[in-house]
């Protein structure tokens, strides 16, 4: 059988693209995902569940050799050491992302995507893709020009008065900081402080897979879903795409398609096109894989995200009851770094009343501080060999503009200081830095273990504050305090720069672009320039990252080049 369309991944983008050019019923559409399947009464609970610190864990739902790189690698000097690598969390499940992420359902700045359209994406400045981020959503709290109220994916807010004493507490300490309160984080773009717009109705989470694959569109005739399902290369016809060669439950497969469309992220969406020889001339060469296509731009310009935490001991009276929701987090901060030539509303906070799953967790609320508008785009997708079992070389380069580390350690200053008020100091006590480090995150995995061990250190951390004094300067802070780092700019920017965190928001390795921008890798319909049959449509198209969680823009992009793709057809 010859499939109309061949979706690998099925991620945000690719439930979406299923959902939509099967809607057509002359399109015969096959979805391929790796990860296990999540079919309406056999989702994991704790994928469903709206705290998402187990799903996000566990390793049956992550590719879990992935490791990267995040501080800057010096390209003038590259037989300097290495940068330590880190565990990067990429889903590996139907539903991708949106089955495992905290369900934040924000758009990014109008300003993101007017830039969109100057670098060469023709026809995706904001009043454009506006009507697509609408398609998406059912607000079940606002309309207006703003909102849709007909989409798939429901958002709602957990607005104050169901918000924990710590989030209160927030509050009320951003209002003393001169931010005024914003009911509606989705509406016109401003600074303020807001209930987090999140995906998820009746404190259940509605992942892409949830909303796009339910079970009328699966019970289309002409839309099939194959899980447990690897791709391992794309199959050509000289330069025309014309299906895939896959792995399904242990056996080899080959599929056939008039069109492939690639949906599996901004890291492995340019590894198959690298494998398949579509990327950088030398590249390529170095590694024996003939060239099909020279397009330098593939894999290249990687961006992220930067952050970095303030977190704190809470107090038991402000920690998280679960009375109204498992969410963790209830509260964002958009504000301006007032940088020259940087647009408003370039900085976000979110406000997490629960850093971890374990009781330990439970004790310890956190300020996680992002440059949501980065200038740093020199990471990059690289292959180690020609394998298709091999995880590709991945280096973000985070921080390698001068920006991006301004920001974030004017953002420690800043909230650092923030816990020194008296609205804080009535909900927590012993503020730190944050920084992930092997013992946190060895606690982190889930399992009997872990649950067993934090459950009895949490009921020390309870205990004598002298103990709990001692206990969190030494195995929490581990020698790095917040006093020392906000007294002495040296040790602040060295804390950033090996503490910063990418928030898992990989993006813009295949850029869309005009023409004659030579590191354009797709058009602003998503095929691959110099090939036929073949297109990708995930974050790794984006020209810039926006100014949001990937999630939403991941969809809006979906429901645009669904429209496009069934124009041709």
């Amino acid at each position: 059988m010859i499939f109309h369309t061949i979706i690998v991944g099925g991620g945000s983008a690719g439930s979406v693209l299923a959902n939509r050019l099967s809607a057509r019923g002359q399109n015969d559409v096959l979805l391929l995902e790796a990860g296990q399947d999540t079919r309406h009464g056999q989702v994991p609970a704790t994928v469903l569940d709206s705290y998402p610190g187990a799903a996000y864990l566990d390793p049956n739902h992550t590719w879990t050799r992935l490791k990267v790189t995040l501080e800057v690698i010096s390209h003038n000097n590259p037989a300097e050491k290495r940068p330590p690598v880190h565990p990067y969390e990429q889903a590996r499940i139907l539903g991708g992302g949106s089955s495992i992420n905290g369900q934040l359902a924000n758009r990014g700045a109008p300003t993101d995507y007017d830039e969109w359209a100057a670098r060469g994406a023709t026809g995706w400045d904001w009043m454009r893709v506006l009507p697509y981020f609408k398609k998406v959503e059912w607000d079940m709290d606002f309309d207006g020009p703003w909102h849709g109220t007909e989409g798939r994916i429901p958002v709602r807010r957990n607005f104050p008065d169901l918000w924990p004493e710590h989030a209160k507490a927030v509050a009320k300490a951003f209002e003393a900081a001169g931010y005024r309160y914003l009911r509606d984080q989705n509406a016109e773009w401003e600074d303020g402080y807001f209930p987090l717009t999140i995906s998820n109705a009746y404190d259940r989470r509605v992942s892409a897979a949830i909303g796009y694959l339910d079970p009328a569109t699966r019970l289309r005739n002409n839309l099939s879903i194959s899980t447990g399902t690897q791709v391992s290369e794309l199959l050509f016809d000289g330069q025309r795409c014309v299906g895939v060669k896959a792995v399904v439950a242990g056996q080899p497969r080959e599929f056939r398609g008039r069109e492939v469309i690639l949906c599996c992220g901004a890291i492995h969406s340019p590894a198959h096109l690298l494998r398949a020889g579509i990327g950088p001339v030398a590249h390529l060469r170095e590694l024996g894989i003939e060239v099909r296509a020279a397009l330098p731009g593939v894999g290249q310009r990687l961006q992220d995200h930067p952050g970095v935490a303030i977190a704190a001991f809470l107090k038991p009276h402000a920690r998280m009851t679960d009375t109204h929701s498992r969410m963790h987090m209830y509260t964002g901060l958009r504000y301006s770094s007032n940088l020259p030539g940087v647009p408003p509303g370039d900085m976000f906070a979110m406000v997490a009343n629960k850093s971890a799953w374990h009781k330990v967790g439970e004790q310890i609320g956190s300020f996680l501080i992002a440059v949501y508008k980065t200038y740093s785009e020199t990471g990059q997708v690289r292959l180690r060999s020609s394998d298709w079992q091999d995880e590709p070389q991945v280096d973000f380069n985070l921080l390698s503009d001068q920006r991006d580390l301004q920001r974030l350690m004017d953002g420690v200053r800043r909230f650092g200081a923030m816990h020194l008020t008296a609205a804080l100091q009535s909900v927590t006590s012993h503020p730190f830095p944050a920084t992930n480090t092997d013992r946190v995150r060895r606690l982190g995995k889930f399992s009997l273990q872990n649950k067993i061990l934090a459950g009895a250190l949490a009921k020390v951390l309870d205990g004598p504050a002298t103990l709990r004094r001692y206990l969190m300067e030494t195995m929490v802070m581990e020698g790095v305090s917040l006093r020392d780092i906000l007294a002495d700019d040296d040790k602040l920017e060295a804390y950033v720069r090996t503490a910063e965190v990418g928030m898992r928001h990989a993006s813009c390795s295949c850029r869309m672009g005009s023409d004659d921008d030579p590191m354009a890798v797709t058009d602003p319909s998503g095929r691959v320039r110099s090939v036929d049959g073949l297109r990708v449509v995930d974050a790794s198209v984006f020209p810039g990252v926006p100014c949001a969680n990937t999630n939403f823009p991941v969809m809006m992009t979906a429901e645009k080049i669904a429209d496009a793709v069934l124009a041709n057809t």
